[in-house]
C-alpha cells in the first residue's frame, strides 16, 4: 500500500529532522495534499551536517518564514521521476519559487551541490528523491 509523501517520509525513519520541519512550518497538509510533488528530501544525516545550532533555530516559533522558505525551496509540482531526467540537466522551478539545477548527465544526478542517494520513492501523491545535503535557497 502507498503512503502519501508525509507517511512515506514517517514510515521510512531516516527523515526524523525533515517531518519535524514540516510539522513547525505548517506544511504537513500541503504535502499530504492532492499533490502530485517532486519532493528532494534530505536525511537525517544531511540536516545533522548543517552548522551547529542551525537546525534548532530553524524549528524555533520566529523562523517559522524562513523554515518554510527552506521547505518549499525542496519541492518542485508535479511528479518527476528519474527517468524524465536522465542525460538532461534542467532548472526546474520551486514551490518555493526559486529554481534548482537538477544534472543527470552523469554517473550520479545531482540537485545544485547535492546527490540523489536514493531516486523514485513512489507515493500516492507524487516522488520523493533522497539527497545527502539540505538545499538553501539563493
Amino acid at each position: 500500500m502507498s503512503h502519501d509523501i508525509v507517511d512515506t517520509a514517517v514510515a521510512n525513519g531516516s527523515f526524523k529532522t525533515l517531518v519535524a520541519a514540516v510539522t513547525a512550518a505548517g506544511l504537513v497538509e500541503t504535502l499530504k495534499g492532492a499533490g502530485p510533488f517532486t519532493v528532494f528530501a534530505p536525511t537525517d544525516a544531511a540536516f545533522a551536517a548543517l552548522p551547529a545550532g542551525t537546525v534548532e533555530s530553524l524549528l524555533k516559533p520566529d523562523a517559522k518564514a524562513k523554515l518554510t522558505q527552506i521547505l518549499t525551496y525542496h519541492v518542485v509540482p508535479g511528479k518527476v521521476m528519474s527517468s524524465d531526467l536522465m542525460g538532461k540537466t534542467v532548472s526546474p522551478a520551486t514551490v518555493q519559487g526559486g529554481t534548482v539545477k537538477v544534472d543527470a548527465t552523469g554517473s550520479a544526478v545531482h540537485v545544485n551541490s547535492a546527490t540523489v542517494v536514493t531516486a523514485d520513492v513512489d507515493c500516492t501523491n507524487g516522488v520523493i528523491h533522497v539527497i545527502d545535503s539540505v538545499l538553501m535557497p539563493a
